[in-house]
């Protein structure tokens, strides 16, 4: 018979997914975050993992902390199995409850949606590692923050990754490099600068897809033999990757030549693969493992104590664990930034995005915030919504990841004026006057 805990945790999950779980009032004292997750579906190791980090960082800050100077942070959960729709619908019913901090979907598609709602709400949205790459400018996109890594930095960073192992960046002429990726919207976001950076450097591209969700590669991978790059980069997500690395394996193309991009990083990703996924390589923004101070202070305050989220341990500090912390701690600092100005208090959704626009987390706060090496640091401003871009490369040897590479950082001269040419026209499209830093300082109430 099922344990009482367990019938609970599926009643609450039923819930969810069939409309949402309800919304408790706010008080004075709460900030509040409503969470668009996915703990069931396709690519649910990738949602609870990221959300069961986020949440166990906020209840670490309330239980330690007893909040963020005094003002106690709330949420709930609304099922969107990551489909749009769902989570739209979540969008709408989680919107009512006041005192919104921010959006954090970890979806695309989702985020995409939401950009008009929230702009006009004036309630930031935050796209980690993923998102539209124009979004990254702030004079357009006011209250989209895709912090840490956009598509298209990730993409400078690959291809600089790439180029260290040959030697220099001239050493990419003539190379080979195939992308193989993920059908969707996020998945083809990439498709215009890997051309571009294959004209720059000089070496051949060849971009395949894979339908959603990857459970069949096998034309793919045969493609690819009869290619014989040099590389494969692995734009995948959730199923697809360890499909990826096993088919590989089995038509002779090795680990050691595939990439993976920061969705295609992950636990989830290669201990399926077994065999296949020793020596494979990927993108990271944030590092895996528990060894972190504040990984530990998660470990003694809420894992110890029965109050963890992630209902396997082992899966503690592992990679969509960890994004989830580094995404908290993101949202923290953003508040508790916000508050240094407005006071120490509930704030408002525009208010919070001040907060994410002024948001400056150097190597030395990194590590006073227990998470040195964790992530390397990160440098919003109002109209870079994404910070520095700074990337490492881990590599999967059968039981855990370890580093191989430096913190690299993307080609900003090349990628900034690529991004203005793409928002600036969004902006024309839309009738979206450029903000300027006078009016950036500026704040509205409302909630």
């Amino acid at each position: 018979m099922k344990s009482l805990k367990t019938t609970v945790k599926a009643a609450v999950a039923a819930l969810a997914i069939i409309g949402g779980i309800g919304l408790a009032p706010a008080h004075a004292d709460e900030q509040y975050f409503p969470l668009q997750s996915y703990r069931v579906g396709p690519y649910a190791a990738g949602g609870t993992g990221f959300f069961g980090g986020f949440i166990d960082y906020l209840n670490l800050i309330n239980i330690r902390d007893g909040g963020v100077n005094g003002v106690k942070l709330t949420w709930d959960e609304c099922e969107t199995q990551y489909e749009v729709e769902r989570g739209v619908e979540c969008y709408e019913r989680q919107k009512s409850h006041p005192n919104a901090a921010a959006w954090n979907p970890l979806s695309v598609g989702i985020a995409y949606a939401m950009i008009d709602r929230i702009t006009s709400d004036k309630v930031p949205l935050i796209t980690v590692n993923h998102g539209r790459t124009d979004s990254t400018d702030g004079r357009v996109f006011p209250y989209v923050f895709p912090l840490l890594l956009n598509p298209y930095s990730e993409t400078s960073g690959i291809v600089n990754y790439l180029a260290s192992r040959e030697g220099g960046l001239e050493k990419l002429k003539g190379k080979k490099i195939v992308v193989l990726y993920h059908g969707s919207p996020y998945g083809k976001e990439t498709i215009p600068i890997y051309d571009l950076l294959a004209e720059k450097y000089g070496f051949t591209v060849q971009q395949i897809e894979v339908p959603h969700p990857g459970n069949e590669q096998q034309s793919q991978w045969l493609t690819i033999r009869r290619a014989k790059p040099d590389y494969v980069v692995l734009r995948g997500w959730g199923v697809m990757n360890p499909v990826a690395l096993k088919t590989a394996a089995k038509v002779g193309f090795p680990a050691s030549k595939i990439v993976g991009n920061v969705w295609s990083n992950s636990e989830e990703d290669v201990i399926p693969a077994g065999e296949a996924a020793v020596g494979y390589t990927a993108i990271t923004t944030q590092a895996s493992g528990q060894q972190y101070p504040v990984l530990q202070e998660i470990v003694k305050t809420l894992y110890d104590q029965g109050k963890g989220n992630l209902e396997d341990k082992k899966r503690i500090g592992s990679v969509y664990h960890n994004l989830g912390i580094v995404n908290g701690i993101l949202n923290v600092e953003a508040i508790r930034t916000a508050q240094e100005k407005f006071g120490k208090r509930t704030l408002t959704g525009d208010e919070v995005r001040w907060g994410f626009e002024h948001l400056k987390l150097d190597e030395a706060k990194v590590a006073a915030l227990g998470a040195k090496d964790l992530f390397h640091s990160i440098n919003v401003s109002w109209d870079n919504h994404e910070g520095d871009g700074y990337v490492t490369f881990q590599q999967w040897d059968g039981k855990k990841w370890n580093v191989v590479s430096d913190w690299i950082a993307p080609d900003w001269k090349l990628l900034r004026p690529i991004i203005e040419k793409s928002s600036e026209a969004y902006a024309t499209e839309k009738g979206i006057k450029l903000r300027t830093a006078a009016d950036a300082e500026g704040t509205v109430t409302t909630n």
